[in-house]
C-alpha cells in the first residue's frame, strides 16, 4: 500500500505530504482544487512520461516521492532490476523532473530507468479514471477478465508459451530451409544436376584458347596441307632440298675441324640446326593431320568449343570460376546430405509444438467455457446492484479459424440493460455512465482474484446519483477490504463511508496559487460533506452525519 507521497514545486502544489491510510481512501475537493495532480503525481512516479509544464513558475523542478509498505512479494523483481531491496518490505520511488523536463528516478536510492517504473506502475497500480472505462470495449480487456475469474492465468500462459514454440519452430524451418536454399535459391536436385553438368564437362585452364585456335585453323584446312606439304618438300624433298645442304656444310666443317679444332662449335651448330629443321618438318607434317580437310574433326572441335564456352557463360564467365563453381557445389552437396536429418528433427519439433498448442488451446477453451456463465452471473448481480434492476450480462465464445496466442475463441461481453431486449455487444449500446459501472462491477467481482493490490478510480461515479451512488459506495468500500482503494469523487455518499477522508483546498496567496491537502475527521469531515452536499445547514448536517452513519453499517 502507499502509506505517504510527498510532492514539491509540482504545478499549484508548492510542497505538500499525504499520508494515506489501507482500505478506501476518498479525495474530495471543489472542482479546480488540484485533485487530480495529486493523482498525477503518484502516476509519475510509476512511469508515465514527464511534461515540463508540470513545473511549478519560478522553481528549477519537481519533486516526488512515494513510500510504499508490503512490498516482500517484489523482491526478487527488485534484485533482478539491479535494487536492494528493504528488509521490512517498505519501497521508496523518488522522481526528480528538471524544467526542461527530464530528470531521474529512483528505486531504494538505486537509479532506474523510466520503464523499470512503468513495469512497477503495472504491478502495483490499476488505474480507472474518467475515460478509462472505454478499455473494457477492449476484447482483450474483457477476455483477461473472464480469465481472471475463473484463475486461468496459468493455463492462458501455457497457451502463449506453446504459441511462442510454435513460433519458433516455424522460424527455425524457415531459417532452415533457406540455408538449404543457399544464397541464390537453388534446391538440392538443382546443386546435382549442376555438379554433375561440370563433372562431365571436365573443364581446362586455357582450353577455350586452344580451341579457338584449332577451330579457326581448321576451317583453312585445305590450303594448310598445301602449305605443309611445301614446308616439307623445301625441307627434305627433291635433290636441292635444305637438309642435302646442310648435310654438304656439315662434311666441310667436319673437315675444317680436323685442320682447326676451334671449328668444332660451328659444327655443332650445324647440326644443331639441321634436328631443328627435321621436328620442324615433323610438327608441320602433325599440326596438317590435325587441322587437315577432316569434317568430323571439324565438328568436333565446333562441338567441344560451344560446350567449353557455354559452361563458362553459365558458370562466372572464365574456366577458373566454372572450376571454383564446382568446388563450391560440391561442399554444398556435402551439407545437403547432412542436413536432410536435420531438417526431419525440425519438422518434427514444430508439428509437436502445433500439437502441444492445439491441445492447450482446447484445454483453455473448455475452461473459459466453465467459467464465463459464472462470470456472467456474478457480474449481472453486482450490476442489478448498481443501478441496471433488470439487466443481464452474458459472455459470447465464438471459435477462431486459427488459434492464436490467447487461445482458440474469441471472448466478448454481451450487455442486456434493460429487460425486453437481447444482450448485444457492450461496445455498441453501453453510454459513459453505464460502462463505468459496469467497470465498478467487474472490479467487484474480481477483487478477490485480482493480484494489484492499488486501485485508483477518478470520478468513477460520475453521473449517477441516489441509490446507485449508495451502491457505488458500499461497492467501493468493500473493494477497500482486499485493496487499497483512492477515489477521487464529487457525491458525498461516496465520501462519506470511506476509511479516510481527505480535502484539497485551494487559495491565492500575494498572487500565487497554492494548493494544500488534509485528513478531515469528525466535524471537519462533517462540514465537507455538507458542502458536497450543497450547503451547511442543519438539513445538510443532518444528512452528513446520516452519511457518515453509513460507513458503520457497512463495516458491521
Amino acid at each position: 500500500m502507499l502509506r505517504r507521497l510527498r510532492i514539491k514545486n509540482l504545478a499549484v502544489v508548492e510542497e505538500l505530504e499525504w499520508e494515506l491510510t489501507a482500505g478506501f481512501n476518498a479525495l474530495t475537493g471543489e472542482t479546480g482544487a488540484g485533485k487530480s495532480i495529486l493523482v498525477d503525481a503518484f502516476l509519475l512516479l510509476l512511469g508515465e512520461r514527464a511534461d515540463r509544464g508540470l513545473v511549478r513558475t519560478g522553481a528549477d523542478g519537481c519533486v516526488v516521492e512515494g513510500e510504499l509498505g508490503g512490498a516482500e512479494k517484489f523482491r526478487g523483481w527488485l534484485e533482478e532490476k539491479g535494487v536492494e531491496p528493504d528488509p521490512d518490505g517498505t519501497l521508496v520511488i523518488k522522481r526528480q523532473i528538471g524544467i526542461a523536463g527530464t530528470g531521474r528516478q529512483f528505486l531504494n536510492g538505486s537509479s532506474v530507468t523510466l520503464a523499470v517504473l512503468k513495469e512497477l506502475g503495472d504491478r502495483l497500480v490499476d488505474l480507472h479514471g474518467p475515460h478509462d472505462h472505454q478499455t473494457l470495449l477492449s476484447p482483450s480487456v474483457q477476455r483477461s477478465a473472464v480469465d481472471g475469474f475463473g484463475k486461468l492465468e496459468a493455463v492462458v500462459g501455457g497457451v502463449r508459451a506453446a504459441w511462442n514454440e510454435k513460433i519458433a519452430a516455424e522460424e527455425a524451418m524457415i531459417t532452415f530451409q533457406k540455408n538449404i536454399a543457399g544464397v541464390d535459391g537453388a534446391t538440392r536436385e538443382l546443386i546435382d544436376h549442376q555438379v554433375k553438368e561440370l563433372g562431365a564437362a571436365q573443364i581446362k585452364v586455357g582450353e577455350d584458347e586452344q580451341l579457338q585456335r584449332d577451330h579457326a585453323a581448321a576451317g583453312h584446312g585445305r590450303r594448310i596441307v598445301e602449305l605443309a606439304a611445301e614446308v616439307s618438300g623445301q625441307l627434305e624433298g627433291g635433290e636441292e632440298n635444305v637438309l642435302q645442304i646442310l648435310g654438304k656444310v656439315q662434311k666441310a666443317l667436319m673437315e675444317w675441324e680436323r685442320l682447326d679444332g676451334a671449328a668444332g662449335e660451328l659444327r655443332e651448330k650445324n647440326e644443331l640446326a639441321v634436328a631443328g629443321l627435321r621436328e620442324l618438318g615433323r610438327e608441320a607434317e602433325r599440326r596438317a593431320e590435325q587441322v587437315g580437310m577432316d569434317a568430323a574433326r571439324l565438328a568436333e572441335l565446333e562441338g567441344r568449343l560451344n560446350l567449353v564456352l557455354g559452361i563458362q557463360k553459365k558458370y562466372g564467365g572464365s574456366a577458373e570460376s566454372a572450376l571454383a563453381k564446382l568446388v563450391t557445389l560440391k561442399i554444398r552437396q556435402t551439407e545437403l546430405s547432412q542436413a536432410e536429418g536435420r531438417g526431419k528433427e525440425l519438422a518434427k519439433a514444430l508439428e509437436q509444438a502445433k500439437e502441444k498448442h492445439r491441445e492447450l488451446c482446447l484445454k483453455l477453451g473448455k475452461e473459459r467455457g466453465k467459467a464465463a456463465p459464472k462470470f456472467a452471473v456474478a457480474v449481472t448481480e453486482q450490476l442489478r446492484g448498481l443501478g441496471f434492476r433488470a439487466c443481464r450480462l452474458e459472455v459470447a465464445l465464438e471459435k477462431l479459424e486459427s488459434p492464436g496466442a490467447e487461445g482458440g475463441e474469441s471472448v466478448e461481453l454481451m450487455f442486456a440493460p434493460n429487460p425486453g431486449e437481447p444482450p448485444r455487444p457492450l461496445r455498441t449500446i453501453a453510454s459513459s455512465g453505464e460502462l463505468a459501472r459496469v467497470m465498478l462491477g467487474l472490479k467487484t467481482v474480481m477483487a478477490e482474484r485480482d493480484e494489484v493490490p492499488i486501485l485508483i478510480f477518478d470520478e468513477v461515479d460520475a453521473n449517477v446519483g441516489g441509490e446507485t451512488a449508495l451502491a457505488v459506495a458500499e461497492r467501493l468500500h468493500n473493494l477497500g477490504r482486499t485493496h487499497q482503494v483512492l477515489c477521487l469523487t464529487h457525491l458525498p455518499a461516496v465520501a462519506g463511508v470511506a476509511d479516510a477522508h481527505f480535502c484539497v483546498t485551494k487559495s491565492v496567496e500575494k498572487g500565487r496559487t497554492f494548493a494544500r491537502l488534509e485528513r478531515v475527521e469528525g466535524e471537519s469531515r462533517e462540514k465537507e460533506l455538507s458542502r458536497m452536499l450543497g450547503g451547511e445547514g442543519k438539513a445538510a448536517r443532518a444528512m452528513a452525519r446520516e452519511l457518515m452513519g453509513k460507513r458503520k453499517a457497512i463495516k458491521a
